[in-house]
């Protein structure tokens, strides 16, 4: 199973004729997805299943003489790779089915990684310099606070959750419902506009759960804020 990354021509037809030389090879196109797009050119991922591994050089050169078309990466994922439309689902479903708060953020850091097929996750204090909860194996604590404070100012709103990808590689979110930092990272292989949208719903999703289960606790301690 592969993950091919290639920038392609916005314009119609364009993907089809990528995905018919791919199938020309007797390969399966197992999903696709739209990372990117702006003036007049998209960024897509296609995983790829090959019937004869030698086969990759070959199509590799097939999908270069499409017109337009350039192949930005080409990466060997598992044997076996989940359906990224249902990703955001079973995420919900997790922490829904999670009903102690302190459970919460190894899930979501566990989810991160999983959705964003990272090679590792961290959840950072970053005021302590520690790394409270990890998915893999992260770079080390003073490596992570130093890299997202080296991040430059973004100018969304206070209210919004923005993720940031400053060195392409390495992903970040913050997880207000814990003043607490998340990153994501995948070596070699850079983060898209839909990557860093797709880790700031999930941060969301997080904080919700989070206060959703705070409040809970609050109104059982606290019988009285009952309406």
């Amino acid at each position: 199973m592969f993950l091919l990354r290639v920038e392609l021509p916005d314009r119609p037809g364009a993907l089809g004729a990528v995905a018919s030389r791919i199938g020309a090879l007797r390969a399966d196109v197992v999903a696709v997805d739209i990372v990117g797009r702006g003036e007049g050119r998209a960024i897509d991922e296609f995983v790829v299943e090959l019937a004869d591994q030698d086969h990759v050089s070959l199509l590799l050169s097939e999908i270069a003489e499409v017109d337009g078309v350039v192949i930005e990466e080409l990466r060997v994922l598992p044997a076996t790779v989940s359906d990224r439309r249902f990703d955001a689902y079973d995420t919900a479903a997790a922490l829904l089915a999670e009903h102690r708060p302190d459970r919460i953020l190894p899930i979501v850091a566990a989810r991160a990684r999983h959705e964003l097929r990272g090679e590792w996750s961290a959840v950072l204090d970053l005021a302590e310099r520690k790394v409270v909860v990890a998915d893999g194996q992260p770079p080390a604590a003073a490596w992570l606070a130093a890299y997202v404070e080296g991040t430059p100012p973004s100018g969304a709103g206070a209210a919004a959750v923005t993720a940031y990808a400053p060195a392409a590689d390495v992903a970040w979110v913050t997880l207000a419902a814990w003043d607490l930092t998340l990153l994501i990272g995948r070596p070699g292989w850079s983060f898209g506009p839909d990557d860093r949208r797709r880790l700031a719903a999930l941060a969301g999703l997080g904080n919700a759960r989070r206060a959703d289960l705070a409040d809970r606790t609050a109104r059982i301690t606290h019988p009285s804020r009952v309406s």
